[in-house]
């Protein structure tokens, strides 16, 4: 996607060429709500594409692109904002009057999402209605309708592929076209909120602007250029990855996965995004807890693995999901994204002091603990396993946060089957129980059940410690398989360990240390799997490459037991990777050594933005600088690499007043 060119606006995305032009392939398109409502959209003048001179991003919601030649120049505006607008500027440069004829050439197959993702088109019947200034593509699929409009401010000579406009433009004179691309939803139309000439707009509907927003992110104080850089284009990123609220079924603003496939809501991701972009933005953490709380499952459903209490993994609004063909609206196929919710509620309300929330949420709290107490453990044996449900052909083999089919091997290399029980989310039950319990005893009112569910947590860590730790390879297992056999590959789960705090202090620097061999770190970050064990592949999406977000979670494990050097090296690293890839982190990259590359390598297809990976460099510098929260209180105990000789933040919100760190 280096080339391309995406701009979006929460779920609704724009995904060109550079020349602004879509020929749906490689999934381009004009998706709205999970379905592409552009799989054809070009701008030519004479019969041909106008070849580009400039194309870029203007605003994450904008783009301008010019082209032509030294007779003929056109600039193409374009706003995405529910709809999607587009101006068209003809000029003519030369001395002497031309006629030219410009055309819009549309059409659609009305794909969803996940069929666009994997190349392929959207079934049922297509035609267009077509008037002067108007056409309006349709699609029926059993009985789900959709359409798009596209609307012009000139009348021309417009059919149901394209519009054609003859142009008589003076010496050095110009000519303007409006274009409003309009989906239109179970009958009801989105027009654009934003139209001529809206660079920097605030577009309605989403709570704060992207002004405000960078007007309320803690200012980084360093010398450190590439630094400055990553944590501007971090926000800039969770800016543009919120999801517009519709009022129906997406409420806040929340993180949305990222572009182009997973622009929706997230439970696992965008929950890992909140709490990694805590001390920057806490309201993000409120957006997303709110949200998930509201879509909270209260019954059985095999079909989309929902039980009573369990927080989602994925929403979809498309096609697919109307017709009820995939389980996704929505779909419950994670084992740890109600842990987390549980884990982000907690730290949400020790940077924030917004017991007010908490109390609101309390019933869905105790459903998350319920079902952690429950349905979460499959035998009764004390760990969670997850075990899909579902008969859907995309529902989820694996539903911790490495949910490809292939990511659970032993060390030999062999593939692991359901039911089985990671180390990391016993780990986030561990967690989940412990800050369930102080809200518990500080916000509800409840210390009985706090004191039992913190006596649960230590039960939990005791046996955790003895059942899951490889003494003949020296570190904890990645899971206990349907078995109970622990599965010994060496993985970097077994730093989300150290983030949960269900590590016995004495295993914890051989724990630190297997984290940073040779086989695992691999000089830009830690790898998912070591190189030594038989599933490694450093072009592997789960075994073997680097994930931010995974490392950043590591990072801030080893901080809290003590290893604060050790974890200043991996973000050093995960930053020098940043800097490498445009100060802008992809949600994946390649396990490749350091010193064999010089330079981190790209994964095929990585998401780019993508919001746990815009997050991380945010929580790396929570990291160096050693912050915490104590009873309203900014702790700062910075641990910095020879690179960063000053690091501080200025207005760090903590229970609503704006702090500062020294360093």
């Amino acid at each position: 996607m280096g080339d391309d060119l995406i701009i979006l606006d929460g779920c609704t995305f724009m995904y060109s060429d550079e020349s602004g032009d879509v020929e749906a392939h490689d999934g381009e398109g004009f998706f709205y709500e999970d379905v592409r409502h552009l799989a054809s959209w070009r701008v030519l003048v004479d019969g041909k594409p106008v070849e580009p001179l400039s194309s870029r991003r203007v605003d994450y919601y904008s783009a301008r692109i010019v082209g032509g030649d030294e007779q003929l120049a056109v600039q193409r505006d374009r706003f995405v904002s529910e709809g999607m607008h587009e101006d068209v500027l003809v000029e003519n440069l030369s001395p002497e009057p031309r006629e030219v004829k410009v055309e819009v050439a549309y059409g659609s197959d009305f794909a969803d999402v996940m069929e666009a993702q994997d190349g392929g088109n959207g079934d049922g019947r297509l035609w267009a209605e077509a008037k002067a200034r108007t056409v309006t593509l349709w699609h029926e699929r059993d009985g789900y309708r959709r359409g798009t409009a596209v609307t012009f401010n000139r009348s021309g000579n417009v059919n149901g592929e394209r519009a054609r406009f003859e142009v008589r433009l003076g010496p050095r004179e110009s000519w303007n076209l409006c274009v409003d691309v309009t989906p239109v939803v179970d009958g009801e139309r989105k027009p654009p909120m934003l139209r001529c000439g809206a660079f920097h707009d605030h577009a309605p509907k989403m709570p704060m602007s992207l002004d405000d927003w960078l007007a309320e992110t803690p200012e980084l104080l360093t010398e450190n250029d590439a630094l400055e850089r990553t944590h501007r284009q971090s926000n800039l990123d969770l800016a543009a990855l919120r999801v517009r609220p519709d009022n129906v079924s997406i409420k806040h603003a929340m993180p949305g996965g990222g572009l182009p496939w997973f622009m929706t809501v997230f439970g696992r991701d965008s929950l890992i995004a909140a709490y990694e972009a805590l001390p920057f933005h806490a309201d993000l953490a409120q957006a997303a807890l709110e949200a998930l709380a509201e879509l909270q499952a209260t019954e059985w459903d095999n079909w989309r693995d929902a039980e009573p209490g369990k927080i989602l993994h994925e929403l979809r609004r498309g096609t697919l999901a109307a017709l009820n063909e995939i389980p996704h609206t929505p779909y419950y196929g994670s084992h740890d994204s109600t842990l987390l919710w549980l884990i982000v509620l907690d730290a949400y309300e020790r940077w924030s002091g917004d017991a007010a929330f908490v109390r609101k949420v309390e019933p869905n709290a105790r459903a998350a603990l319920a079902w952690l107490e429950g349905p979460a453990d499959l035998d009764a044996d004390g760990y969670l396993e997850y075990r899909k449900r579902s008969t859907s052909e995309v529902a989820l083999d694996n539903q911790c946060w490495k949910d490809s089919h292939d990511s659970m091997r032993s060390a030999d290399g062999r593939l692991v089957e359901p039911p089985i029980a990671t180390c990391e989310i016993q780990g986030y039950a561990y967690d989940a129980r412990l800050r369930t319990a102080r809200l518990m005893r500080e916000v509800w009112d409840d210390p009985e059940t706090a004191e039992r569910v913190e006596r649960d947590a230590a039960e939990l860590k005791r046996r955790f410690n003895r059942d899951f730790w490889v003494g003949e390879r020296g570190h904890y297992a990645l899971a206990l398989d349907g078995d109970k056999n622990q599965v010994d590959s060496l993985t970097s789960n077994i730093g989300h360990l150290l983030w949960s705090g269900i590590v016995d202090e004495r295993r914890a620097a051989a724990t630190v240390r297997a984290l940073l061999g040779e086989d695992m770190f691999s000089g830009w970050g830690i790898r998912s799997m070591s190189a030594n064990d038989g599933g490694y592949n450093p072009l592997s999406y789960h075994c073997g490459s680097v994930w931010p977000h995974d490392n950043a979670i590591v990072a801030e494990g080893m901080r809290r037991y003590g290893f604060r050097e050790e974890a200043a090296r991996v973000c050093e690293a995960l930053l020098d990777a940043a800097e490498a890839f445009g100060n802008q982190l992809p949600e994946v990259f390649a396990g490749f050594a350091r010193d064999e590359t010089r330079m981190p390598v790209e994964y095929p297809g990585a998401l780019k933005p993508q919001s746990w990976a815009a997050a991380a460099p945010l929580s790396m510098i929570r990291t160096l600088l050693g912050l915490d929260v104590d009873g309203g209180k900014l702790r700062s105990r910075p641990c910095l690499p020879p690179a960063f000789e000053r690091l501080a933040l200025r207005d760090v919100r903590v229970h609503g007043r704006a702090r500062a760190t020294r360093r």
